[in-house]
């Protein structure tokens, strides 16, 4: 507490000096609460220790201003504590009456007297015994806290700083700026006095550093340093309040922790400050009070209403609290620390903040201020709300909504039905719109709200477009309450084409809903392809109704291979074309557009489709983002770069869970299949062990994943039994889109193993006709490259076909596969070198080391030795492994999203890894430094 206070130890001890020269003076030590200045009278007292110099200490406290001469008594206590008996003798026998009854208290009764005597004449006396004293050494009087000395003491101060002369004395006295106390005559009558004023400052940075080494006993990392240093703002209580709390807390000085130690709220200063603002003027306590209420929202003008100040009161309260330390200045209506908040809300009662939140949202109201501003001070109130508080509620809730804070909208709607207590269509509305904000992190709720506002409201039209509310369930099942709510509601709408207008829209999306719910039956799939086929090649898209529901007949169509996949990849393409680019997506059936083209191999589509141009940078929820975060982590797998799905698609996971996690676990389960990732696998399967995987897309999924790792792990036939059993399933849901659930290639892999080659053959038959029907450059590929491999050398025709294929594709890691495959069916010549050169490069720049790895081995050259990063792949690979995103690194590097990934990507190949998780890992061993920058 004494760090950077040299100079007023200098100046203290300069005075020390003249002192004994006869030149006596009195100095006030002022500043803000926690500045340091007990602590330095602390540090005075201590360094005359042992010294020619003779100090005399008095500390004022406010509830002792009662006890007459109480400081003076404690000053010349501190003169008899350290006395000889021979010396106490002598004071004790000292003539003046006066001033032996004053220190000594032999009545008994002087010290409590309230008319004790403090005539000039005992003043005098008082004095007369310091003359003496500081006739033998010079003396250091030293009173703490002085604006909370008792009466007399204080007029003996005052009379003796005006009588220094001739002594050898230092007076040093330090006053709390800010404390109504401070301004009172006596007080200032004696600060007048004094011939210096010290006040000291905040602690720098420097003086930060080492008062967490001296409390942590090791160095503070720098992040930390700097976030104690600006939640302290250099003030020396509020530092070690800090400190302390983290200490106790367990907290090392770390980075890591710099976040805690800025929102730390220590108790103890708390009551600290609680007390310190108790003792203020009523103005100064209103005025405090309503900038805690008002918080963010505080205006001078709007402050002084609610405060009840005019402009002049307004000035001084200011003036005192931030002389008190409590804000940053005099105009910034801010709290310097959030515990000063605490403290002054502290010291209201709960009638007292009720009244303040009450009159504060009345005021904002009245004043046209934005609703959620005053929904804040409405849900900070228990009791009943105004009239207009659910108006007000509604319209925040909204604007909540809009700026993608789902969780919030909730809340401000929660408590407007705490004020609805009829079972009417207003509550019906409420609860209608609560849901609409709960679908995108709370699904169940969501249903439940619908359900219980649906006999509240008397048109059918009116509950159609309620149940329409209701989150879509794109990958998962939805509840048999759901799915029932939504059947017998359209049932009473009637059919879309007998309809016209809004009510024809709400039938449109209740059918795509019903239609989406029932793709597990596989009359329900065929009845939605035959409803395709009515639509027309071109079927109406103009509203976004038709486009929900032809987005859901084409999936379905899809999911059942009843199309071609060029016809398919076309109409979806027209749906996402008329699809706005601000629509809140995950809230309709349209995203299943996007499973058609990928499944189509028309990447290209869906990657136009969800570019920034398409998705501008707006508020969104978690639920919009994890959606968007997961099609992007798709168009990646059908690219066939895995690493980069893996990032995104474990966002889109941390985004929602655990309320909305099928479809990121579907593309990230995809993400370790093309890894062949054990551990990420091991840790997908656990995760979906802890839930009811919901779904048949899902299971199906995890199923062939799990057969993945009985396969790694050697158990081939329990892995082909899985993946039989799974074709199987979805084969009797009519699911038969091997481009969506690959189980065939997988399954031939193992038949192939097993050395059973006709099952092999026969699957890979099966597998080539359906190819051949649905036309996806890259389901075809695969399947000639699979056929291929099991014929041997006869298979080198099909592998040259499945090349060829392969060019019009996107996937690139498939084209590898097949380049790699060929070049060592042929052996050698130009043909071989060239295909397994081209699939190397190829596999490299998508993240696979074990594909480039092969080719390598099949050129029959040793690994390229050139795998030295430049400059600019060092630091991006740096940022990587320091956790931040593609679009992070580019943003901080100044360069686009494309060269950050392509840096990446022959980060990788040079370091041989896979993805970010093994790029991390590489980068915290010691045979990696070189790596970083």
């Amino acid at each position: 507490m004494l760090l950077e206070r040299d100079k007023e130890m200098a100046q203290v001890d300069g005075a020390l000096c003249a002192a004994g020269d006869g030149r006596s003076s009195m100095i006030v030590v002022t500043g803000p609460l926690g500045i340091g200045r007990s602590a330095l009278l602390r540090g005075l007292a201590a360094g005359a220790d042992g010294s020619d110099v003779r100090v005399l200490t008095a500390h004022a406290a406010l509830m002792e201003q009662d006890f007459a001469f109480g400081v003076v008594r404690q000053l010349f206590d501190s003169l008899m504590t350290g006395a000889t008996p021979e010396a106490r003798r002598k004071l004790r026998e000292e003539p003046d009456r006066f001033a032996r009854s004053v220190f000594s208290g032999d009545d008994g009764t002087a010290g409590m007297d309230p008319g004790i005597d403090t005539s000039e004449a005992t003043l005098h006396g008082l004095r007369s015994l310091l003359v003496g004293l500081c006739e033998e050494t010079p003396l250091l009087i030293l009173v703490d806290d002085l604006q909370w000395a008792d009466v007399p003491s204080l007029r003996w101060l005052a009379y003796l700083a005006k009588r220094l002369r001739g002594l050898r004395i230092v007076l040093v006295c330090t006053l709390r700026e800010g404390d109504p106390w401070s301004r009172y005559a006596l007080v200032r009558e004696v600060t007048e006095c004094a011939g210096q004023t010290l006040s000291p400052t905040p602690l720098s940075l420097d003086a930060t550093r080492v008062m967490i080494e001296e409390q942590f006993e090791e160095p503070g990392e720098e992040p930390y340093v700097r976030a104690c240093h600006e939640v302290s703002a250099g003030n020396p209580l509020f530092l070690l309040s800090v400190l302390v709390g983290m200490a106790v807390s367990g907290y090392r000085p770390t980075a890591e922790n710099a976040e805690t130690a800025r929102s730390l709220r220590p108790s103890g200063l708390r009551e600290r400050l609680t007390g310190c603002i108790r003792a203020q003027t009523e103005p100064v306590r209103d005025l405090a009070a309503a900038i805690a209420v008002l918080g963010d929202q505080a205006r001078p003008a709007l402050v002084a209403q609610l405060a009840g100040l005019d402009d002049i009161g307004l000035s001084s309260a200011l003036r005192v609290l931030y002389e008190l330390g409590l804000l940053p200045d005099e105009r910034t209506l801010r709290f310097t620390h959030r515990v000063v908040q605490d403290a002054v809300e502290s010291s209201l009662t709960i009638t007292q903040r009720e009244d303040l939140h009450h009159s504060a949202a009345a005021l904002l109201y009245e004043g046209g201020r934005p609703a959620e501003q005053v929904a804040a001070q409405l849900m900070a109130v228990t009791g009943q709300s105004p009239e207009w508080s659910t108006a007000v509620l509604r319209s925040a809730a909204s604007t909540a909504l809009r700026r993608g804070a789902p969780e919030i909208a909730a809340r401000y709607l929660r408590r407007a039905l705490l004020e609805s207590t009829g079972q009417n269509a207003e509550r019906a509305r409420l609860l209608i719109d609560l849901a609409t904000a709960e679908r995108t992190f709370d699904p169940t709720a969501s249903e439940r709200h619908i359900a219980q506002a649906l006999p509240m409201l008397p048109e059918v039209k009116d509950r159609a477009a309620a149940v329409q509310r209701m989150p879509p369930a794109l990958f998962a099942r939805p509840s048999s309450s759901m799915a029932e709510l939504v059947r017998r509601t359209a049932e009473e709408l009637g059919a879309p084409e007998q309809l016209d207008g809004t009510t024809r829209e709400t039938a449109l999306c209740l059918e795509a809903r019903l239609r989406h719910y029932a793709q597990e039956d596989p009359a329900a799939l065929s009845s939605s392809t035959e409803r395709l086929r009515e639509l027309g090649g071109e079927p109406p898209l103009d509203s976004g109704a038709e486009r929900e529901l032809a987005a859901v007949l084409l999936c379905s169509a899809t999911f059942a291979g009843r199309l071609s996949a060029s016809a398919a990849s076309r109409m979806a393409g027209r749906i996402l074309e008329r699809e706005p680019a601000d629509e809140a997506r995950v809230h309709t059936t349209v995203p299943l557009a996007a499973i058609t083209l990928l499944a189509a191999d028309s990447v290209h589509d869906v990657e136009t489709w969800l570019t920034p141009e398409k998705h501008p940078r707006r508020p969104v929820s978690a639920s919009d983002e994890a959606l968007l975060l997961a099609q992007r982590a798709m168009v990646h797998i059908s690219r066939g770069r895995p690493a980069w799905a893996r990032e995104h698609a474990e966002r889109a996971l941390r985004l929602t869970a655990p309320y909305w996690y099928e479809a990121p676990s579907v593309v990230l389960a995809a993400v370790a299949l093309e890894l062949g990732d054990m551990p990420l696998s091991e840790e997908i399967l656990a995760g979906a062990g802890s839930r009811t995987p919901t779904g048949l897309a899902l299971t199906s999924v995890l199923r062939i994943l799990q057969a993945s790792v009985h396969a790694q792990r050697g158990m081939r036939a329990r892995a082909l039994e899985d993946l039989l059993a799974c074709g199987r399933q979805l084969e009797s849901r009519g699911w038969h889109n091997s481009a969506v659930f690959p189980w065939r290639p997988r399954a031939i892999g193992l038949y192939e193993r097993l050395g059973d080659e006709l099952s092999a053959m026969v699957l890979a038959d099966e597998e080539h006709s359906w190819a051949a029907a649905w036309g996806a450059p890259a389901v075809l590929g695969r399947a000639l490259r699979l056929k291929g491999r099991l014929h041997g050398d006869r298979g080198i025709p099909m592998l040259r076909k499945a090349v060829e294929v392969l060019r019009s594709s996107r996937n690139e890691l498939e084209l590898a596969r097949t380049l790699v495959l060929l070049g060592g069916r042929l052996g050698s010549g130009p043909e071989a070198e060239a295909a397994l050169r081209e699939g190397g490069e190829l596999a490299a720049a998508c993240g696979a080391p074990w594909l480039a790895k092969r080719a390598e081995d099949g050129l029959g050259a040793a690994p390229s030795q050139n795998n030295a990063l430049t400059r600019s792949e060092r630091k991006v690979v740096s940022l990587a492994g320091e956790g931040l995103t593609n679009q992070e690194i580019a943003t901080t590097l100044g360069v686009s999203l494309r060269a950050v990934e392509k840096h990446l990507t022959n980060s990788y190949r040079k370091i041989g890894v896979s993805g970010r998780a093994e790029l991390a890992k590489v980068l915290r061993t010691s045979e990696f430094t070189h790596l970083r920058p």
